[in-house]
């Protein structure tokens, strides 16, 4: 889940500036298991995003399975959401609200989902077809999928946040896509949303710097790219944001952390 939007440490209730958190061996070990089931949701999503189902059924699943596990969904009130699961149709970018809208051929799917165990959030995201799609659609999906792993290539010790973010916009944008602005990644830890926050572009103010990567941060890498222009809008329910051109978007999205050598994905896929 996408936080909103990109602002550089914000003073706390004492005035304090809010410090990234690194993360001891311990707490690793808690947000890995946080993060296998954040991932086995996700794929739990995607399997059952097909023609005549709908985006509440979904979300009913999914929560069904996080509980399961020992754990909760993170997005669950979470600053008054009223679901476990943001599903996103179409021109939605992100925090789409489960519904009896049903899916439809051709319709692509943004799921972002997260699961709070053992004191800790995992939190990752995927589009996915439902059906057959049109080529073009599903060359958006691929490109926003794998902007991320160009990404996180760059997502090592000693260098610099920003240095990941213009490995994502450099990426979508050689692409003809773009690279929505009002919404970033951010880290993760007991908290949801976490300093530092992750933007998929260089902002030309570098506001609040741009800290170096260090081992044990754990951060959401999460690009959401467009079709068309990079504007955006949120409708009236005051979540769900749209394209305001109307066309497509894809979001793909894994907790990672940040080690002495490759980043690890914390919400990986199981083999």
């Amino acid at each position: 889940m996408a936080p909103n939007p990109f602002r550089v440490r914000v003073p706390n209730a004492a005035g304090q500036q809010e410090r990234i958190v690194i993360k001891s061996a311990h707490e690793i070990e808690l947000m890995r298991r946080a993060g296998k089931i954040t991932a086995e949701a996700r794929a739990l999503a995607g399997s059952l995003v097909r023609p005549g189902v709908t985006t509440q059924s979904i979300d009913r699943e999914v929560s069904k399975f996080i509980r399961s596990q020992g754990a909760v969904p993170s997005f669950y009130r979470y600053n008054g959401f009223p679901a476990s699961v943001c599903i996103s149709v179409n021109e939605e970018v992100i925090h789409g609200i489960p519904g009896k809208r049903l899916l439809k051929e051709g319709d692509i799917v943004s799921v972002d989902v997260g699961a709070f165990v053992g004191g800790y959030h995992g939190d990752c995201a995927a589009t996915f077809p439902c059906g057959q799609i049109d080529p073009e659609a599903q060359r958006l999906i691929d490109a926003t999928r794998q902007s991320f792993f160009e990404g996180i290539a760059q997502a090592r010790e000693g260098n610099r946040l920003f240095d990941v973010s213009a490995a994502v916009q450099g990426y979508v944008e050689s692409r003809g896509y773009s690279v929505v602005r009002e919404y970033v990644g951010h880290g993760v830890g007991a908290k949801l949303h976490e300093p530092p926050e992750v933007p998929n572009y260089v902002p030309e103010r570098r506001l609040g710097g741009n800290p170096r990567l260090l081992r044990g941060m754990v951060i959401a890498v999460e690009p959401m790219v467009n079709a068309g222009a990079k504007e955006v809008r949120v409708l009236d329910n005051k979540w769900t944001v749209v394209t305001k051109d109307g066309s497509y978007a894809a979001h793909y999205e894994n907790t990672i952390l940040i080690t002495d050598g490759a980043p690890e994905i914390l919400t990986a896929p199981a083999i």
